[in-house]
Protein backbone atom coordinates (compact mmCIF):
# COMPACT_ATOMS: atom_id res chain seq x y z
CA UNK A 1 0.00 0.00 0.00
CA UNK A 2 1.20 3.71 -1.22
CA UNK A 3 2.26 5.60 2.22
CA UNK A 4 0.94 8.86 2.60
CA UNK A 5 4.02 10.54 2.47
CA UNK A 6 4.46 9.06 -1.00
CA UNK A 7 1.33 10.05 -1.73
CA UNK A 8 1.88 13.91 -0.73
CA UNK A 9 5.09 13.98 -2.89
CA UNK A 10 4.20 12.58 -5.63
CA UNK A 11 1.11 15.25 -5.88
CA UNK A 12 2.99 17.96 -4.60
CA UNK A 13 5.33 16.99 -7.59
CA UNK A 14 2.36 17.16 -10.10
CA UNK A 15 1.38 20.20 -8.35
CA UNK A 16 4.77 22.25 -9.20
CA UNK A 17 5.09 21.13 -12.76
CA UNK A 18 1.92 22.14 -13.78
CA UNK A 19 1.86 25.54 -11.94
CA UNK A 20 5.52 26.25 -13.96
CA UNK A 21 4.18 24.65 -17.22
CA UNK A 22 0.50 27.06 -16.93
CA UNK A 23 2.40 30.16 -15.16
CA UNK A 24 3.47 31.70 -18.21
CA UNK A 25 -0.61 31.50 -19.49
CA UNK A 26 -2.03 32.31 -15.89
CA UNK A 27 -0.10 35.42 -16.37
CA UNK A 28 -1.51 36.74 -19.65
CA UNK A 29 -4.46 35.32 -18.48
CA UNK A 30 -4.83 37.76 -15.85
CA UNK A 31 -3.43 40.32 -17.15
CA UNK A 32 -5.58 40.73 -20.24
CA UNK A 33 -8.81 40.28 -17.41
CA UNK A 34 -7.18 43.29 -15.25
CA UNK A 35 -7.30 45.43 -18.60
CA UNK A 36 -10.35 44.41 -20.14
CA UNK A 37 -12.36 45.62 -16.77
CA UNK A 38 -9.89 48.67 -16.33
CA UNK A 39 -10.57 50.22 -19.57
CA UNK A 40 -13.63 51.98 -20.82
CA UNK A 41 -15.00 49.58 -24.25
CA UNK A 42 -16.64 52.98 -25.70
CA UNK A 43 -12.97 54.15 -25.95
CA UNK A 44 -11.47 51.10 -26.84
CA UNK A 45 -14.41 50.82 -30.00
CA UNK A 46 -13.88 54.50 -30.87
CA UNK A 47 -17.39 55.69 -30.03
CA UNK A 48 -15.75 58.73 -28.03
CA UNK A 49 -14.48 59.88 -31.47
CA UNK A 50 -17.34 59.81 -33.63
CA UNK A 51 -19.57 62.29 -34.89
CA UNK A 52 -23.52 62.33 -33.67
CA UNK A 53 -25.77 60.50 -35.88
CA UNK A 54 -27.43 63.20 -38.27
CA UNK A 55 -30.88 62.71 -39.52
CA UNK A 56 -31.55 61.16 -42.77
CA UNK A 57 -31.82 63.53 -45.47
CA UNK A 58 -35.09 61.65 -46.77
CA UNK A 59 -36.97 64.24 -48.96
CA UNK A 60 -40.79 63.93 -49.97
CA UNK A 61 -40.29 63.32 -53.54
CA UNK A 62 -38.14 60.28 -52.82
CA UNK A 63 -38.56 57.77 -55.54
CA UNK A 64 -40.61 54.15 -54.49
CA UNK A 65 -38.60 51.41 -53.27
CA UNK A 66 -40.93 49.40 -54.63
CA UNK A 67 -40.83 50.26 -58.40
CA UNK A 68 -37.09 50.04 -58.33
CA UNK A 69 -37.45 46.44 -56.44
CA UNK A 70 -39.33 45.48 -59.62
CA UNK A 71 -37.51 47.10 -62.13
CA UNK A 72 -34.46 44.84 -60.35
CA UNK A 73 -36.12 42.13 -60.70
CA UNK A 74 -37.03 42.51 -64.40
CA UNK A 75 -33.20 43.08 -65.21
CA UNK A 76 -32.09 40.41 -63.13
CA UNK A 77 -35.10 37.52 -62.74
CA UNK A 78 -32.76 35.60 -60.33
CA UNK A 79 -32.09 38.08 -58.15
CA UNK A 80 -32.98 37.28 -54.28
CA UNK A 81 -32.87 40.16 -51.66
CA UNK A 82 -31.35 39.79 -48.48
CA UNK A 83 -31.37 42.92 -47.08
CA UNK A 84 -32.60 46.66 -47.38
CA UNK A 85 -31.74 49.60 -45.42
CA UNK A 86 -31.01 53.42 -45.70
CA UNK A 87 -28.01 55.07 -45.25
CA UNK A 88 -26.88 58.53 -45.70
CA UNK A 89 -23.33 58.95 -47.96
CA UNK A 90 -22.08 62.58 -48.01
CA UNK A 91 -25.24 64.06 -46.76
CA UNK A 92 -27.52 62.06 -49.28
CA UNK A 93 -29.69 59.60 -48.56
CA UNK A 94 -29.30 55.92 -50.65
CA UNK A 95 -31.54 53.06 -50.50
CA UNK A 96 -28.48 50.49 -49.56
CA UNK A 97 -29.90 46.72 -51.09
CA UNK A 98 -28.21 43.43 -50.26
CA UNK A 99 -28.96 40.74 -52.58
CA UNK A 100 -27.99 37.43 -54.49
CA UNK A 101 -27.36 37.91 -58.34
CA UNK A 102 -26.81 35.01 -57.57
CA UNK A 103 -23.53 35.63 -56.00
CA UNK A 104 -24.01 38.17 -52.86
CA UNK A 105 -23.67 41.95 -54.24
CA UNK A 106 -24.55 45.15 -52.95
CA UNK A 107 -26.35 48.27 -54.68
CA UNK A 108 -26.76 51.80 -53.75
CA UNK A 109 -29.42 53.96 -55.19
CA UNK A 110 -30.06 57.48 -54.73
CA UNK A 111 -33.40 57.94 -52.78
CA UNK A 112 -34.72 60.85 -54.96
CA UNK A 113 -33.12 59.84 -58.58
CA UNK A 114 -32.81 56.02 -58.35
CA UNK A 115 -29.70 55.90 -60.05
CA UNK A 116 -27.23 53.24 -59.17
CA UNK A 117 -24.02 54.57 -57.32
CA UNK A 118 -20.63 53.23 -58.26
CA UNK A 119 -18.40 52.80 -55.19
CA UNK A 120 -16.71 55.06 -53.36
CA UNK A 121 -13.82 56.53 -54.81
CA UNK A 122 -10.92 57.07 -52.54
CA UNK A 123 -11.29 60.97 -52.41
CA UNK A 124 -15.43 59.43 -51.06
CA UNK A 125 -14.36 57.50 -48.96
CA UNK A 126 -11.80 59.89 -47.39
CA UNK A 127 -14.45 62.44 -47.10
CA UNK A 128 -16.89 59.50 -45.07
CA UNK A 129 -14.17 58.80 -42.75
CA UNK A 130 -13.82 62.79 -41.66
CA UNK A 131 -17.36 63.32 -41.57
CA UNK A 132 -17.76 60.38 -39.02
CA UNK A 133 -15.40 62.19 -37.02
CA UNK A 134 -16.14 63.96 -34.17
CA UNK A 135 -12.78 66.15 -34.71
CA UNK A 136 -11.61 66.12 -38.27
CA UNK A 137 -7.55 65.77 -38.34
CA UNK A 138 -5.17 65.42 -40.38
CA UNK A 139 -5.15 62.18 -42.65
CA UNK A 140 -1.93 60.45 -42.47
CA UNK A 141 -1.85 57.23 -44.47
CA UNK A 142 -4.83 55.78 -47.00
CA UNK A 143 -4.33 52.18 -47.67
CA UNK A 144 -7.30 50.22 -50.22
CA UNK A 145 -7.87 46.62 -48.97
CA UNK A 146 -9.05 43.90 -51.10
CA UNK A 147 -8.41 41.15 -49.12
CA UNK A 148 -6.96 40.48 -45.03
CA UNK A 149 -5.34 37.93 -43.17
CA UNK A 150 -6.64 35.93 -40.39
CA UNK A 151 -5.59 38.37 -37.55
CA UNK A 152 -5.52 41.62 -39.59
CA UNK A 153 -7.80 44.44 -37.52
CA UNK A 154 -10.20 44.51 -40.13
CA UNK A 155 -10.80 40.88 -40.12
CA UNK A 156 -14.46 39.25 -40.88
CA UNK A 157 -15.71 43.03 -42.61
CA UNK A 158 -16.91 43.60 -45.82
CA UNK A 159 -14.38 44.17 -48.56
CA UNK A 160 -12.70 45.96 -50.68
CA UNK A 161 -12.40 49.05 -48.05
CA UNK A 162 -10.19 52.26 -47.74
CA UNK A 163 -8.22 52.08 -44.57
CA UNK A 164 -7.49 55.96 -43.61
CA UNK A 165 -5.66 57.04 -40.86
CA UNK A 166 -5.51 60.06 -39.08
CA UNK A 167 -3.67 62.02 -37.01
CA UNK A 168 -4.15 63.64 -33.58
CA UNK A 169 -5.86 64.18 -31.93
CA UNK A 170 -8.15 60.97 -32.96
CA UNK A 171 -5.41 58.69 -33.89
CA UNK A 172 -7.32 55.78 -35.24
CA UNK A 173 -7.60 54.44 -38.49
CA UNK A 174 -11.50 54.25 -39.88
CA UNK A 175 -12.06 51.65 -42.45
CA UNK A 176 -14.71 52.54 -44.64
CA UNK A 177 -16.39 49.75 -47.25
CA UNK A 178 -16.57 51.38 -50.58
CA UNK A 179 -19.92 49.22 -52.08
CA UNK A 180 -21.72 49.96 -48.81
CA UNK A 181 -20.87 53.75 -48.48
CA UNK A 182 -20.41 53.65 -45.40
CA UNK A 183 -17.94 53.48 -41.89
CA UNK A 184 -17.22 49.73 -40.51
CA UNK A 185 -15.36 50.47 -37.54
CA UNK A 186 -12.50 52.46 -35.73
CA UNK A 187 -9.37 51.32 -35.10
CA UNK A 188 -7.23 52.66 -32.08
CA UNK A 189 -3.82 51.79 -30.34
CA UNK A 190 -6.41 51.17 -27.10
CA UNK A 191 -8.48 48.42 -29.70
CA UNK A 192 -5.03 46.96 -30.73
CA UNK A 193 -3.54 46.20 -26.89
CA UNK A 194 -7.49 44.86 -26.47
CA UNK A 195 -6.97 42.82 -29.47
CA UNK A 196 -3.33 41.26 -29.11
CA UNK A 197 -4.71 40.13 -24.93
CA UNK A 198 -7.57 39.07 -26.19
CA UNK A 199 -5.55 36.89 -28.40
CA UNK A 200 -3.22 35.10 -25.63
CA UNK A 201 -6.96 35.03 -23.99
CA UNK A 202 -8.73 32.78 -26.27
CA UNK A 203 -4.96 31.24 -27.59
CA UNK A 204 -6.19 31.87 -30.57
CA UNK A 205 -3.06 33.08 -32.53
CA UNK A 206 -4.60 32.91 -35.83
CA UNK A 207 -7.88 34.59 -36.39
CA UNK A 208 -7.90 35.44 -32.35
CA UNK A 209 -11.96 35.02 -31.99
CA UNK A 210 -12.44 30.85 -31.77
CA UNK A 211 -12.90 30.73 -28.40
CA UNK A 212 -13.54 26.67 -29.33
CA UNK A 213 -9.81 25.71 -30.21
CA UNK A 214 -8.05 22.64 -28.65
CA UNK A 215 -4.84 24.27 -27.34
CA UNK A 216 -7.77 26.64 -25.18
CA UNK A 217 -9.78 23.84 -24.60
CA UNK A 218 -6.11 21.54 -23.03
CA UNK A 219 -5.19 24.74 -21.11
CA UNK A 220 -8.09 24.79 -19.96
CA UNK A 221 -8.04 21.12 -18.34
CA UNK A 222 -4.76 21.36 -17.52
CA UNK A 223 -5.58 24.84 -15.50
CA UNK A 224 -8.68 22.59 -13.86
CA UNK A 225 -5.69 19.88 -13.45
CA UNK A 226 -3.76 22.06 -10.99
CA UNK A 227 -6.19 23.42 -8.85
CA UNK A 228 -7.74 19.46 -8.00
CA UNK A 229 -4.36 18.73 -7.15
CA UNK A 230 -4.19 21.65 -4.81
CA UNK A 231 -6.74 20.64 -2.68
CA UNK A 232 -5.66 17.48 -2.58
CA UNK A 233 -2.66 18.42 -1.28
CA UNK A 234 -4.05 20.48 0.87
CA UNK A 235 -6.14 17.58 2.35
CA UNK A 236 -2.73 15.53 2.03
CA UNK A 237 -1.38 18.40 4.70
CA UNK A 238 -3.98 19.76 6.95
CA UNK A 239 -3.67 18.63 10.09
CA UNK A 240 -7.04 18.79 11.31
CA UNK A 241 -7.97 16.38 8.36
CA UNK A 242 -5.35 14.03 9.18
CA UNK A 243 -3.95 13.33 12.45
CA UNK A 244 -0.63 11.84 13.02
Amino acid sequence: MISKVKIQRYVRKVHRYLGVFLGIQLLAWTIGGLYFSWTNIEQIRGENLRAEKKKLPIVSQSASLGNLLDSLQKSIPKIAFKHIQVVEILNKAYYQIHAEVPEKKIFLFDMKTLLLKKPLTKEEACAVAQSNLKNPSKILKIEYLTQTHGHHEYREKPLPAYAITFGKPNNTTVYVATELGTVQSYRNNAWRIFDFLWMLHTMDYENRDNINNWLLRVFSLIGLITILSGFVLYFLTSKSVFVR
